[in-house]
């Protein structure tokens, strides 16, 4: 059961010192930091810090805007953390998922996570059916008949690669390879 650091400025010209003396103060193992914008979804470091953690462990941050900067990116990491038994500390808000407001501030963060999820799916769900009522039905549309055999033709003529066969009929990689696969599954059924 380690205590694990993050620490996170924004910019180069910003210094980490004073968050990792911070978390060196709170007894960290281990400080894992970086210098990205906290409203970037990759962050090199962070991955790297919650993959090496593990059940038990502690999240150790100074600040809970350390973690990002978007309701929906804590919430997201709040549930991983959740779901992975890693308790969470934040050194200025005196948090602390291993005490009762600790465990009451994850259940604050998971209630909204449940309610962002229930809105995105009723949202969806009003888009779908208006889009219906207009006569518009989802997905994406179907590749012709005459591309599907254009496709098959090139494939099979083994002269050009898959890239070269999507910059000639604009069809994507995957559905080449199921028009492909859609074709072989025919020919054995014929047999």
């Amino acid at each position: 059961m380690s205590k694990i650091g993050y620490a996170r400025v924004s910019t180069k010209d910003q210094n980490l010192n004073s968050q990792i003396d911070m978390l060196k103060g709170h007894g960290c193992d281990r400080i894992f930091s970086e210098k990205v914008s906290g409203r970037k979804h990759k962050r090199t470091e962070l991955d790297k810090c919650l993959d090496y953690m593990r059940e038990g462990d502690t999240l150790v941050l100074t600040k809970l805007d350390r973690l990002g900067r978007t309701t929906k990116q804590l919430i997201e990491l709040s549930q991983y953390l959740e779901e992975h038994d890693i308790d969470l500390e934040i050194i200025d808000m005196n948090i602390n998922t291993k005490d009762a407001m600790g465990k009451m501030f994850f259940t604050m963060m998971s209630a909204f996570a449940e309610l962002e999820a229930n809105l995105l799916s009723e949202r969806t769900k009003k888009g779908l059916a208006s889009a219906r009522s207009r006569g518009r039905m989802g997905g994406r549309p179907k590749v012709s008949k005459d591309k599907r055999e254009t496709v098959m033709s090139l494939y099979e003529s083994k002269k050009y690669t898959i890239n070269e066969i999507i910059s000639m009929t604009g069809v994507s990689k995957s559905t080449i390879y199921n028009i492909v696969n859609s074709h072989i599954e025919k020919k054995i059924e014929e047999e």
